[in-house]
């Protein structure tokens, strides 16, 4: 475990683990049981750079000593990863394939697509790794239709900021159901869910 020091200081965590933790999977959990709604994920919480604060507190609720966690290279080596495992107890992995929770940076273009992680296995769908996509702003992007469980009709999202291949690889995701990755997408204050049950239409 990384401890704080002189050369290396760790912001904090939650203030309150039990209420703040608890308040914050709520939120992740509304957010995968109505896709394409964006939540506000509220707080105190300082996210070091390289993740925003949704994707900050989605970890520290969800992350643990058995969830290897995959970050961008630069962000893993830097003081987000060793936030991470100081407040999470959490390994760092190094390839995709390996990962449990992975955070990607949508304007990067040398993200690994969403094939990259794994999508679980016949006998064990829970093995599939849950994906947050960083995006620059809630709407002003390409256009997606959703439909499935937790949408009435169907629900159309157009978050801006995304890789070029993201909701193709959405959509391919949702074709492996039950296996497949669980998504969020998430910019500075807000999350949104799209499970892998969720189906995906749109030009692209």
């Amino acid at each position: 475990m990384v401890r704080p020091d002189s050369s290396n200081t760790i912001t904090p965590g939650f203030k309150d683990p039990v209420l703040q933790s608890q308040a914050a999977f709520r939120i992740v959990m509304a957010a995968l049981a109505e896709p394409g709604v964006w939540h506000a994920m509220p707080g105190d919480v300082v996210p070091p750079p390289g993740l925003s604060r949704p994707a900050a507190l989605a970890l520290l609720t969800l992350a643990d000593f058995e969830t290897p966690v995959w970050l961008p290279p630069a962000v893993r080596t830097g003081p987000a990863g060793a936030w991470l495992r100081f407040h999470c107890n959490c390994p760092l992995a190094e390839q995709p394939s390996a990962a449990a929770f992975a955070v990607i940076d949508g304007s990067d273009p040398a993200m690994p697509p969403l094939s990259a992680f794994p999508i679980g296995e016949d006998s064990f769908p829970d093995r599939a790794a849950t994906v947050l996509v960083t995006c620059k702003a809630r709407d002003g992007g390409a256009k997606a239709i959703l439909s499935g469980p937790g949408i009435k009709t169907v629900r159309t999202v157009a978050p801006a900021g995304l890789p070029p291949d993201f909701w193709r690889g959405a959509a391919t995701n949702a074709l492996a159901y039950p296996l497949g990755l669980d998504l969020f997408l998430v910019d500075a204050t807000h999350i949104m869910g799209l499970p892998r049950s969720t189906r995906i239409e749109g030009a692209f």
